[in-house]
């Protein structure tokens, strides 16, 4: 089995996060990266030894090419996407995998009719961090899982963010921008969502930008700024979840109750960290998490692999239209103030060995 033939379209700020990563996994072959600015694309390209650059149509020409790193803005995913599917490729789309269910299930729909695949960041489930934490509950050590409590709050990302608009606006906000670590990260752990209550609320109708050449200007907030949910899963697990850019105290936590303990996971959003279990009074225990600490990208390898063996990826396309579904139940639950049914479902795929890591040939050079 030969190298997995990889094309990115998108040269901009993340595309070196990812190129970083992409270019020194032994089962990727990175052959061509694209962009609108053709300049800027050969740019990334001579800086991380990419043999080619040049426009889209000139990328998805190239028959040595099997999966296109779609990393083009949030609006644009689902037409790139599909534009991809077209020339017989499969698509690794940065997050979200789409903006409403209805392009979503069109992509998904085009991915089957073509026989292909559509996998979606995120991918930070995959690293050390929580595989670790899904093994480890896996196995029993705080008892039968129950609950969850999962907290995201900042003051928002205009302090530092030079152009934070379109974090304020659809398809953004905390919950479309920071929710798809968390509700990912929690179908890893409890399985699918089959129900959603919520409420949401936003504090201000305009922000200020507080860094960069447009320091000071101000633009307007069209989305909810603060989320609270209660998720309730097919296993018969709950969750309580808050996603705010309202909050002066930035605050992360992903707590997990089970019958004989709590694990605290790793923040969804890195790839690593510590697992922490406690079991009543001074019985605590700190414990390495265990697996790869690649960053970007990482998703993409393990589709490869995925593609060569035959299997279903981790990083789905049915996982990512699900997590999509109850971010817009979610949404919609706290508009009619009565809890939304989730229709999709999704199949969890298992977790990662342990000893799995993407920078580890697989096959053939």
């Amino acid at each position: 089995m030969s190298r997995v033939g990889i094309g990115v379209i998108g040269a901009g700020t993340i595309s070196s996060q990812y190129l970083e990563n992409l270019t020194t996994f032994p089962d990727l072959d990175v052959r061509f990266i694209a962009d609108l600015d053709t300049e800027r694309a050969a740019s990334q390209a001579q800086k991380f030894g990419v043999a080619a650059s040049g426009t889209v149509d000139e990328l998805l020409a190239d028959d040595q090419i099997e999966i296109v790193v779609n990393l083009t803005i949030p609006a644009v995913h689902v037409e790139v996407a599909l534009q991809v599917l077209a020339a017989g490729k499969h698509v690794w789309s940065e997050k979200p995998f789409a903006l409403d269910r209805e392009s979503g299930k069109k992509l998904l729909d085009a991915a089957h009719a073509a026989g292909k695949r559509v996998a979606t960041a995120p991918d930070t489930f995959l690293g050390a961090g929580i595989q670790s934490a899904r093994r480890l509950l896996e196995s029993g050590a705080i008892g039968a899982p129950l609950t969850a409590l999962t907290l995201m709050q900042s003051p928002g990302p205009e302090s530092w963010h030079p152009n934070p608009d379109f974090l304020f606006h659809d398809g953004a906000g905390p919950l479309f921008d920071i929710g798809p670590y968390y509700i990912t990260t929690l179908v890893q752990l409890f399985g699918p969502v089959k129900r959603v209550t919520a409420s949401a609320s936003k504090a201000r109708a305009t922000r200020t930008i507080g860094s960069g050449p447009r320091a000071g200007e101000s633009f307007d907030v069209t989305v909810p700024t603060h989320v609270a949910a209660m998720y309730e899963f097919e296993s018969g697990q709950t969750a309580q979840s808050i996603f705010s850019f309202d909050s002066k105290l930035g605050r992360t936590q992903f707590e997990v109750a089970g019958v004989d303990g709590t694990l605290v996971v790793p923040d969804p959003n890195t790839f690593e960290g510590d697992l922490v279990v406690h079991r009543g009074g001074d019985d605590v225990d700190t414990i390495a998490s265990t697996g790869t600490t690649t960053s970007r990208g990482t998703g993409v390898a393990e589709l490869a692999q995925a593609i060569r063996e035959g299997r279903t990826e981790r990083a789905s396309g049915e996982q990512a239209f699900h997590v999509l579904d109850v971010m817009v139940s979610t949404i919609e639950a706290a508009e009619s103030g009565s809890p939304v049914a989730v229709e999709s479902t999704v199949e969890r795929q298992p977790a990662l060995p342990e000893g799995w890591d993407p920078r580890r040939a697989t096959v053939s050079q």
